[in-house]
């Protein structure tokens, strides 16, 4: 019998072949993002105990929800498998997860979803500057795709064009949305004629006036008279240049550069774009 000197398997050695990453023990300390590998929940530790004799996790998603799963393998970290054990005895305060600028946990090196079919649309480019600076981080996070109208009086139009629908939603997001206003009729209209539609807004005349006014040194936005531009009004009565566009543009960036986040809204507008986020990830 002669010796195979290449074995049973001539693929056994192969330096090219790919290994799986070792699986290795995680203590579970509260604010942990980890994903469970079965479900694709991905949440932040809030708290390890015990169920029927055994260790289980409590996970709490960026939206407040929470979920239970049995501790040991079957979790990602960073990318990595992992083993979730028991968090090791401490007599320092518990970490609290970080926070994204929109108040939700954060998600460290997590990839941005690949874009959904649905997407949410705002008027103008200083609302998706907005929307961009407070829940940007959760969008890329859930894959929405913010654009912009350039006004709402074509909207119809638009969504005759894009085709909504219960996989393909459209939430708006729209200026002055009060009773009895041309926006309130077109945001009726459009949502009895197409499925698969939100539209929601605040009632401010301009975006401006979601940002609290505190952020500016003023106790209240001021009262621009009828027939005269928010956006130049509002700058004149704050003593800030107003005369061009670039007047304009420069006075937004200064009142954009004041939002830190949430809190620094107006809850008029943070819970009309949290209830679009809601729409349009609807799974």
């Amino acid at each position: 019998m002669s010796h195979d000197r290449y074995g049973t398997d001539v693929l056994s050695n192969d330096p090219h072949r790919s290994r799986r990453p070792q699986t290795t023990d995680v203590p579970a300390e509260r604010g942990l993002v980890v994903e469970d590998v079965e479900t694709g929940w991905v949440g932040a530790v809030v708290r390890v105990e015990k169920s029927g004799g055994e260790h289980v996790v409590v996970l709490e998603d960026r939206k407040g929800r929470t979920r239970t799963f049995g501790l040991g393998a079957g979790f990602w970290v960073d990318g990595k498998p992992v083993r979730l054990v028991p968090p090791r005895p401490s007599a320092s305060a518990p970490t609290r997860p970080a926070r994204t600028a929109s108040g939700s946990i954060a998600v460290p090196h997590a990839r941005a979803r690949v874009a959904r079919a649905s997407r949410i649309w705002v008027e103008g480019r200083h609302d998706a500057e907005l929307v961009e600076r407070v829940w940007g981080d959760d969008l890329r996070l859930e894959g929405v795709v913010v654009e912009m109208l350039d006004g709402v009086d074509h909207l119809a139009d638009r969504l005759a064009e894009f085709g909504p629908g219960p996989q393909r939603r459209v939430g708006v997001l729209v200026d002055h949305l009060v009773p009895g206003s041309k926006e309130s009729r077109i945001a009726e209209s459009v949502m009895a004629r197409f499925s698969g539609v939100l539209v929601l807004g605040h009632p401010y005349v301009d975006v401006w006036q979601a940002v609290q006014p505190a952020r500016v040194g003023l106790e209240a936005w001021p009262d621009v008279p009828r027939g005269t531009d928010i956006k130049t009004g509002t700058l004149r009565a704050l003593g800030w240049p107003a005369s061009t566009q670039a007047d304009v543009a420069a006075g937004w960036k200064r009142i954009l550069g004041r939002v830190r986040d949430y809190r620094d809204l107006s809850p008029a507008l943070l819970g009309r774009v949290e209830e679009l986020v809601d729409f349009v990830t609807v799974d």
